[in-house]
C-alpha cells in the first residue's frame, strides 16, 4: 500500500481513536472522575469539548506525523497475517484440488518433493514472460513439480483457448508441456483456432479433439478454479501456490526459487 496515502479512512480512524483515548487517559480531571466514580456511570453533566479534543489530536498529528506511518504499518501487518492464515486454511482444506487436479498439466518432475502451482491465462502478457521462469526452475531443480492451472480471466478468447488446452491434456497428457509452451509462448492472441492449430501440430486428431472439447467436466473444472481463486484472493495472473503460501504476480525466477526453497525446508 502506498504510504503517501496516510489519511485513508481506516488508518486515520484508528490513529484518531488511539489519540482520543490517550487524551482522555491523560486528562487529570477525567482521571480523577474515573477514580471517584469507578462504580458509577459518568455524571450526565460531564461533557467533553469535541472541538478541543479534535484540536489536540490535530496538533499532535501535525507534530508527530510518523504516528500515522506506524499505525498504517501495524494495520498492513495485521491484514497480511490474517490473509496468510486464511490462505493456509483454504490450502489445507483443498489440497487435492490445488495440487492434484486431473485437469491440470504437470511439467518438471511428476514425483517432485515440492510443488508449485501456477494460475495462468493464455492471453496474459505477464504469464508469457513468466514462462521462462518455469522453464529455468524445472531445468535447474530436479525435485520440482510444476502444476499448470488454467485460469482464463481475460475474456472469451482465453476461455475458449483453455477449453482446447484442457481437452488436449485429456487426450495427450504426455505432450501437454509442449502444447503449453507453444501456445503461451507464441505470438498473437490465444484463441480457439490458435489453440486447435497447436494441438493438431502435435498430432491430435481434430474430430476427436472437438468432441472432447464438449466434455462438460471441462467447464466444471474451470468453474471450480474460479471458486478456488476467489477463496485464495487470486484476482490476476500469474499467481502461484508454493507450499502453504500464495504468491501474487510475476515476481521473477529468483523470488520463486526462494519460495520453493522455503517450502522444501518446511517439509
Amino acid at each position: 500500500m502506498n504510504k503517501a496515502v496516510l489519511l485513508g479512512t481506516t488508518g486515520a480512524a484508528i490513529a484518531l481513536a488511539m489519540l482520543a483515548f490517550g487524551f482522555v487517559a491523560g486528562n487529570p480531571q477525567m482521571a480523577r472522575a474515573g477514580t471517584t466514580q469507578s462504580a458509577q456511570a459518568a455524571s450526565p453533566d460531564t461533557k467533553i469539548d469535541r472541538a478541543e479534543v479534535e484540536g489536540i489530536i490535530r496538533d499532535y498529528l501535525l507534530k508527530n506525523p510518523e504516528v500515522l506511518l506506524e499505525v498504517q504499518d501495524a494495520l498492513e501487518a495485521k491484514q497480511k497475517e490474517e490473509q496468510r492464515i486464511a490462505h493456509l486454511g483454504v490450502i489445507n482444506s483443498a489440497k487435492d484440488q490445488i495440487f492434484n487436479s486431473s485437469f491440470d498439466g504437470v511439467v518438471g518432475n511428476p514425483n517432485g518433493k515440492v510443488t508449485i502451482v501456477e494460475f495462468y491465462d493464455y492471453n496474459c502478457g505477464f504469464c508469457k514472460r513468466a514462462i521462462d521462469d518455469m522453464k529455468a526452475l524445472t531445468k535447474t531443480d530436479p525435485d520440482l513439480r510444476f502444476v499448470l492451472k488454467e485460469f482464463p480471466i481475460l475474456g472469451p478468447d482465453s476461455q475458449k483457448a483453455s477449453v482446447v488446452s484442457m481437452a488436449f491434456h485429456l487426450m495427450m497428457p504426455e505432450k501437454y508441456g509442449e502444447f503449453h509452451n507453444a501456445l503461451l509462448g507464441g505470438q498473437g492472441r490465444a484463441t480457439e483456432a490458435a489453440a486447435i492449430k497447436v494441438a493438431l501440430s502435435l498430432g491430435a486428431n481434430e474430430a476427436t479433439l472437438r468432441e472432447k472439447m464438449k466434455d462438460p467436466t471441462i467447464a466444471e473444472a474451470i468453474n471450480k478454479t474460479y471458486d478456488l481463486a476467489n477463496k485464495l484472493a487470486i484476482t490476476g495472473t500469474p499467481s502461484y501456490v508454493v507450499g502453504n503460501e500464495v504468491v501474487f504476480g510475476a515476481l521473477g525466477q529468483e523470488v520463486l526459487a526462494e519460495k520453493i526453497e522455503a517450502a522444501k525446508a518446511a517439509l
